[in-house]
């Protein structure tokens, strides 16, 4: 990872389904405290998109934990799952149209639980807009990967029509040494 450029937050306020594809290969950095920020690149995602998609925490509606995702893109959702893991998503579009980015995967880290510990994510992050005053952000350094996509994994409950939606999108060569 040479030279890179923190993403304009403009580049998290379009369609979930253009933003997700397109975070595949980026860095995401973190900001660990005196002097250390570790950097990582973006191996595997999944797009959640609005009310009508029922794999998405927004198809229940506007509630106290989903409230962030109603806002502009740009900003951190996360929530804790079997009472140990800190899901990281960034939520993309507009306001008032809820959509997220759960981050999946990251160099040598597999798993949206993992990525999570890894980056030391917590109930704080919630809300915080991907920035270095936030300690948390995105960077492009003009990596392009073959970037693959399939159906979301674990959301069987929503259904065969939104459990099939192809919107996990997984770099290539992460893809085939890591089957997940």
């Amino acid at each position: 990872m040479g030279n890179s450029a923190i993403v304009d937050l403009s580049f998290f306020r379009r369609d979930v389904l253009r933003v997700a594809p397109e975070l595949v290969g980026k860095i995401i950095a973190r900001d660990f405290g005196s002097g250390l920020v570790k950097r990582y690149r973006i191996t595997e995602v999944e797009a959640y998109r609005g009310e009508e998609d029922l794999a998405c925490h927004a198809s229940k509606g506007r509630t106290a934990r989903t409230e962030v995702m109603y806002h502009h893109g740009g900003k951190v959702y996360v929530y804790l799952i079997y009472g140990m893991y800190w899901m990281l998503n960034i939520v993309t579009g507009e306001e008032g149209c809820p959509s997220a980015v759960l981050i999946r995967g990251i160099e040598e880290v597999v798993g949206p639980g993992k990525v999570g510990r890894e980056l030391g994510i917590d109930r704080s992050f919630y809300g915080r807009l991907l920035e270095p005053e936030s300690l948390l952000w995105i960077e492009e350094d003009g990596c392009r990967c073959e970037v693959v996509s399939t159906p979301r994994i674990g959301v069987a409950y929503a259904g065969p029509f939104w459990a099939n939606k192809p919107w996990r999108f997984v770099d290539k060569d992460h893809f085939t040494k890591f089957k997940s």
